[in-house]
């Protein structure tokens, strides 16, 4: 492969004529590469140059031998001269970047007898176009005469920010260097310039559709100067900022009668797909066909391929798979949302149909037996599209898409729903009465059972004290002081049965009032086991209760059934077993606010009642308290000791 070029005094003017066809091989150029290089006249001052390397190959083939000569006769002599030949080729290249153009015409030859059609045979490298930075150039290449379409190349070359040898190039010296950066909304603009740099900066619109907008275009600084060196710079090209704002510009709009268009002030990279809005909100679903997937071109008015419209079809434009903007279709004169349903049909080649019905958790295959409103109605649905009651919205070869309305058998589920509403109304009727005697027994009070340990007389007293108080909240109180025949009759251990059971069922608490008689008793149970104490009177409820008031604590059963209590002076809170202190324990009389609100039912009484409530109680409570501490012999007085049972 030999080149030399035609015209070294100059340039020539390029005319690439007509495509002709060729007389037989000839040489044409297959593809363009170029390189980026610098010639320099000095180590710090060097130009950008383009080297483009013309890749070529082998069109057209020799003429076949006719006759006798096919045939072992005689050859033609000038064919075998032809092919010991050479195959030249002129090949014209074109190089053009603002403000200057060029145009070369290279000869190539090679031998003949070395190619083969269709064949590679080398490539040819001018060395090289100069060019501005930061410039965009065009590359053509074709040969004289022209046997087929040219080529052409179009490369958008670095300025001197992106060159990594732009300290080798003077012009990139004479511009400052640009950074930007964000603060929330404001953008900073930061320029590291010299005192003896002059240079120009400029703002401007980056556009590639559309009409151009030279008011964008601002000169922040000096008047350009013509044929300067430049630099530019996007940021915000991929800043998130940006892209939300450039959407928040953008609108959807739907045309009559079928038509569409996105408005925004520049391309965008988006996708635009039809859906099917079902009312009462969701997502909507997208819908064959889709709309063509390239970029959406803006500001242009597109076509949608449907049949009929509907005012549940709509338009969703997306960008990087994220929903940007969505339009139902002229709801304004269609009117709102219906509740159809859409039907969607496939054809295979045998022209075999398959329908499915599009709801929220996907295509529902008809006369399926899957617990959805399409397949209960599935033979419905089919019996009204087979009589042509349901709209085609769109159709090609393989699918199409039919809205069917469900007016009809709305109004059946809404008599089901009448019906429902009647069968609820007899069971509230029948839950009323069920609950009519428990709702008397609530207008009496919260139920609460007392059991403390009998010691004394005076123990006893104030126990009756606390009673007799707290009936008047109200409560309706259960004490072993006032059932005394029935403790007679039945025991000390079923009458505690009997009354934790109604109690707990009333929704009602147990009342612990812990004394020293009663922390012996629970500690002995504790160390015992299973083994019941003796009970320590004919009527002690209290220590027949404990082998089921012990067994509730110890398997988690008494938070919200229990409440703990002791009396100041009698004992010390250090005193009652840790093992009851899962529940609310109160020191009375000081804690009796807190005590008589854990007794009330949830949310009452208003916090000033509960005050006076507790007065009341505290009224009852003192005398009785005092009276029993203060009691000749009696062994909480200060000079014999403590009470306290620690």
């Amino acid at each position: 492969l030999s080149v030399c070029p035609l015209c070294t005094d100059g340039d020539v003017l390029c005319l690439p004529g007509s495509i002709v066809s060729a007389p037989g091989p000839v040489l044409v150029p297959t593809r363009l590469q170029t390189e980026l290089v610098l010639r320099c006249y000095q180590e710090t001052d060097c130009d950008l140059c383009v080297r483009v390397a013309i890749h070529l190959a082998v069109h057209g083939h020799w003429e076949e031998p006719k006759g006798e000569e096919k045939f072992g006769g005689a050859a033609d002599p000038e064919l075998e001269e032809s092919r010991n030949a050479f195959l030249q080729a002129q090949v014209v290249l074109s190089f053009q970047a603002y403000p200057t153009a060029r145009c070369v015409l290279l000869e190539v030859q090679v031998p003949a007898a070395l190619v083969q059609p269709g064949q590679s045979v080398g490539s040819v490298v001018f060395d090289c176009f100069e060019a501005a930075l930061g410039a965009e150039v065009r590359i053509w290449s074709y040969t004289q005469p022209r046997y087929q379409k040219e080529l052409n190349l179009t490369q958008h070359l670095p300025d001197c920010k992106g060159l990594e040898v732009r300290d080798s190039i003077q012009s990139c010296w004479a511009l400052p260097w640009l950074n930007v950066s964000a603060d929330g909304d404001d953008v900073h603009l930061v320029l590291d310039v010299s005192e003896d740099q002059r240079f120009g900066l400029s703002l401007y619109w980056n556009q590639v559709q559309g009409p151009t907008k030279p008011w964008w275009h601002r000169n922040l600084v000096w008047p350009l100067e013509p044929d300067s060196v430049r630099t530019s710079i996007c940021p915000f090209r991929e800043d998130p900022r940006a892209h939300r704002n450039l959407w928040r510009a953008a609108r959807l709009q739907l045309l009559p009668p079928r038509g569409w268009r996105l408005d925004a002030p520049c391309s965008l990279p988006a996708e635009a797909t039809l859906c099917w809005q079902a009312p009462g909100g969701g997502p909507c679903q997208s819908l064959v066909p889709p709309l063509p997937p390239a970029n959406v071109t803006v500001n242009k008015a597109l076509e949608l391929p449907l049949l009929n419209v509907h005012p549940n079809l709509c338009v969703q434009v997306s960008s990087w798979e994220k929903l940007q903007l969505q339009e139902c279709l002229w709801v304004d004169s269609l009117g709102p949302l219906k509740d159809d349903m859409l039907l969607v049909e496939t054809r295979d080649p045998h022209n075999n149909r398959s329908l499915c019905a599009l709801e929220p958790s996907g295509c529902t295959p008809l006369l399926s037996r899957a617990s959805t409103r399409a397949a209960r109605l599935g033979a419905q649905l089919l019996q009204d599209l087979q009589s042509g009651q349901c709209l085609q919205l769109w159709d090609d070869d393989l699918r199409a898409l039919w809205a069917c309305s469900m007016d009809k058998y709305v109004h059946q589920r809404w008599a089901l729903v009448w019906l429902a509403c009647l069968l609820f109304v007899a069971v509230l009727f029948l839950l009323f009465l069920f609950r009519k005697d428990q709702v008397k027994a609530a207008t009496r009070g919260r139920a609460a059972l007392l059991l403390y340990s009998a010691e004394d007389s005076g123990f006893e007293r104030l126990v009756s004290a606390l009673a007799s108080a707290l009936c008047q909240l109200p409560l309706r109180v259960a004490v072993d002081l006032w059932s005394r025949r029935e403790l007679s009759a039945q025991g000390p251990l079923a009458w505690f049965h009997a009354q934790r059971r109604q109690t707990l069922q009333e929704g009602g608490v147990v009342v612990l009032l812990f004394s020293p008689g009663a922390v012996v008793l629970c500690r002995e149970w504790l160390q015992d086991g299973a083994s019941t104490p003796a009970p320590q009177g004919p009527h002690d409820a209290f220590a027949a209760s404990l082998s089921c008031v012990l067994p509730d604590f110890l398997q988690g059963r008494a938070p919200g059934r229990y409440v703990g209590a002791y009396f100041e002076g009698l004992l010390h809170s250090d005193a009652v077993p840790a093992l009851f202190r899962s529940v609310p324990v109160f020191s009375l009389p000081s804690q009796l606010p807190g005590f008589l609100g854990t007794l009330q039912e949830p949310g009452d009484p208003r916090p000033g009642l509960l005050r006076e409530r507790a007065r009341l109680v505290f009224q009852a409570l003192q005398p009785a308290l005092d009276q029993l501490l203060k009691a000749p012999g009696d062994p909480g007085d200060p000079e014999d000791g403590t009470r306290d049972g620690t």
